[in-house]
């Protein structure tokens, strides 16, 4: 689904570190090593008919590389 953050994220939390994350492999192959960290929080996201939610995203995140797949979990 595409989407667009509107604002900051809030309440981000880790809940995954390197090899805990079940996709690390694809991930160092796709965007390179990295201290990875799979994260979650609550924003403002903008979906593609224009209406605008709070919702849960879920993303990766290493150092030097950035938030990478961000995707929607939940519309709150």
């Amino acid at each position: 689904m595409r989407f667009e953050i509107v604002g900051e994220i809030s309440e981000i939390e880790t809940f995954a570190v390197g090899s805990a994350i079940r996709e690390i492999a694809r991930l160092r192959r796709a965007y390179g090593r990295g201290r990875w960290r799979k994260r979650k929080g609550i924003a403002r996201v903008r979906l593609p008919d224009g209406s605008v939610h709070l919702a849960e995203v879920h993303w990766y995140e290493a150092a030097g590389i950035g938030r990478k797949e961000l995707k929607i979990k939940h519309l709150l």
